[in-house]
C-alpha cells in the first residue's frame, strides 16, 4: 500500500524537535533510520500529518564513557553499537545484540532510539536494556526526565514515553559476563524467542542474575523466576540447566503467529535462556 500524505520536516536540535512536536498538536512523528514507522505508514496503521527527521541531530548521535557508565544516542545505527570498539570490549553482549538485528540495510539505517520507542514485541534491544538496569533519557515539553528500563516496556507496542518526547540517549553500566540468544525468524531475523543473562559472580557462586526475555510475549519482560533459582547458586552446568527449565512458566502470555505457535515458543524460552547463561559464563572466565 502507499501511505497517505504528508509533511516532512527536519529538526536542527533536540529542542527544536521538541518544539516542532508540540506545534503539531499530535500530527507529527519522530523519524530517524524509518524502519520501525515507514511500515506501519505504508500499511496505513500509521497515519501522521507531518513527519519530523530527527537523524542529524549531533547531539543525538554516537557512543561514549560517561564516567563508569557508556551512553549510546537515541539516533546511533545499529551497525555503530554493533561494531564499536567501546561496546565489544566493555559490553559484548550488547554488540553481539545489535549485529544480530535484521540485516545490513537495516543495521545501517534503523537506530537505538527508534527500537525501544516502537518497543516491538520482537526486537532485540529490549531485553538487553531490561538486564543491563539501563536508563533512558527523555526531553519533552516539561524538560528532561530519566525513565528505568524496568518500568518503560508497559505493553504491546506501548511504552512510557509521551506523544511530544524525545528519546536523547540511553546510559548504562557495562557487564561483560553477559550474553544474548535468539531463536530468528529467517527473512526478518527479528526474535522468535530472544533472551539475555546477566550474571554477577564472585567466588564460582552467583550473587545475583538478571534475565529478560523478547519474542515470546506482547512485550520484553524479566524472568524473575530465573534470577531467583540462580541467585545464590554455584555457577555451572546444573544450576543453569535447573533455572533455565522453569524459563517458560515465567510468561504468563505467550504470543502465537505464522512464524511460530504458543507451544512452540514456550518451549524455546528454556533453550535459549540456558544458551545465553552459557555465554554469560563463558565471558565471566574469559
Amino acid at each position: 500500500m502507499i501511505p497517505t500524505g504528508f509533511e516532512y520536516e527536519r529538526a536542527t536540535s533536540v529542542a527544536d524537535a521538541v518544539a516542532r512536536l508540540r506545534a503539531s498538536n499530535g500530527a507529527a512523528k519522530l523519524i530517524a533510520g524509518g524502519h520501525s514507522l515507514v511500515p506501519l505508514m505504508k500499511l496505513r496503521l500509521s497515519e501522521p500529518g507531518r513527519l519530523i527527521d530527527i537523524a542529524r541531530i549531533p547531539e543525538l548521535c554516537g557512543i561514549r564513557q560517561v564516567g563508569d557508565a557508556i551512553e549510546i544516542g537515541a539516533a546511533t545505527v545499529h551497525h555503530d553499537v554493533a561494531t564499536s570498539p567501546l561496546i565489544a570490549t566493555r559490553c559484548p553482549m550488547l554488540a553481539e545484540a545489535a549485529a544480530e538485528i535484521g540485516d545490513p540495510q537495516v543495521r545501517n539505517r534503523g537506530t537505538l532510539g527508534g527500537s525501544l520507542a516502537h518497543a516491538d514485541p520482537s526486537a532485540d534491544y529490549p531485553a538487553v536494556i531490561l538486564v543491563l538496569n539501563a536508563t533512558i533519557h527523555i526531553v519533552g515539553p516539561g524538560g528532561e526526565r530519566v525513565v528505568q528500563a524496568a518500568t518503560f516496556f508497559k505493553d504491546l507496542l506501548t511504552v512510557d514515553l509521551d506523544p511530544q518526547e524525545v528519546i536523547v540517549s540511553v546510559r548504562f553500566k557495562p557487564v561483560v559476563s553477559a550474553g544474548y540468544a535468539k531463536l530468528h525468524q529467517r527473512a526478518s531475523h527479528y526474535a522468535i524467542v530472544g533472551v539475555a543473562g546477566v550474571l554477577d559472580i564472585q567466588g564460582g557462586v552467583v550473587r545475583s542474575a538478571c534475565v529478560a526475555v523478547t519474542g515470546a510475549s506482547t512485550h520484553a519482560m524479566r524472568l524473575s523466576n530465573v534470577e531467583h533459582a540462580l541467585a545464590g547458586q554455584p555457577l555451572n552446568d546444573e544450576s543453569i540447566h535447573k533455572a533455565a527449565s522453569i524459563a517458560g512458566a515465567g510468561v504468563a502470555v505467550v504470543n502465537a503467529d505464522v512464524h511460530a505457535s504458543e507451544e512452540y515458543r514456550r518451549a524455546m524460552i528454556p533453550v535459549f535462556t540456558k544458551r545465553a547463561l552459557e555465554k554469560a559464563r563463558a565471558r565471566s572466565s574469559a
